[in-house]
């Protein structure tokens, strides 16, 4: 079982993997950056109840935001996607109960899409909403929201980059395609790294090799990605780690 989360993320879940029975490996297949000048997310932040809403699109935006602030305004609703982002509020302090959190009401299909639909957007609209986010990545949230009448702020929190294919890391990418592998990938972005390091490790065959190999994902839209990318043995899961785990318990 191969865990692709960035470094500092990818060690609970190997832990966790490791304890119900699976051999986990680490293969990080993005890495997370800080800003080298985070002056806009600190002013940004330093105005919270000028928001409506704060909307954060993953647990590393929340990691990189709640390093800056030192109390959150109870008045401020905050906005998530995922089960790792609400695992990721509860770490600083935000629960539900003290605090008023957004999220998609269906765990199998929890993104944007989703998330708007759990949203008040006509009390929204005239209104700020900061979304904290990565350099890049997908403007749909921001788009919709604008559509109607809300009046978006995005930020920058961190920033994504594809790891180096070092020596190292080839050799290790050449054993799991050899060796056949479970891949546990969380994210569209990370897939398509993991087929651009297999082409640059082993050509061609490291292609079909790795296509012909399991992937774990916890996302619907992750898995339509994987079949658009040609692969086809797919074990969908719900969000959150505890789902993916639960999945693998009831599977061999």
């Amino acid at each position: 079982m191969v865990v692709t989360r960035p470094a500092a993320q990818a060690a609970p879940l190997a832990a966790r993997l490791a304890a119900a029975g699976r051999e986990a490996v680490v293969f990080p297949l993005l890495e997370i950056q800080p800003l080298p000048d985070p002056a806009g997310l600190r002013a940004a932040l330093s105005r919270l109840r000028d928001y409506a809403m704060v909307a954060f699109v993953s647990p590393n935006a929340i990691d990189a935001a709640f390093a800056l602030i030192a109390d959150w305004p109870p008045e401020v609703a905050l906005a998530v996607v995922g089960e790792g982002s609400k695992a990721a509020l509860a770490r600083h302090g935000i629960v539900p109960g003290r605090f008023i959190i957004h999220s998609p009401r269906d765990p199998v299909r929890s993104d944007s899409e989703t998330l708007l639909q759990a949203l008040d957007i006509d009390a929204l609209r005239g209104r700020k909403v900061l979304i904290v986010r990565g350099e890049s990545g997908r403007e749909l949230l921001a788009d919709a929201l604008r559509a109607h009448g809300v009046d978006v702020v995005p930020v920058a929190a961190y920033r994504r980059a594809a790891p180096a294919l070092d020596e190292a890391r080839r050799a290790q990418l050449v054993g799991l395609l050899d060796g056949g592998a479970d891949w546990v990938i969380t994210s569209s972005e990370a897939l398509r790294n993991l087929l651009d390091m297999a082409r640059q490790a082993a050509g061609d065959a490291g292609v079909t090799a790795l296509r012909r190999q399991r992937l774990i994902l916890p996302h619907i839209r992750i898995a339509e990605t994987a079949r658009a990318l040609g692969f086809d043995t797919l074990l969908q899961t719900a969000s959150g780690d505890d789902a993916l785990v639960a999945a693998l318990e009831l599977r061999p």
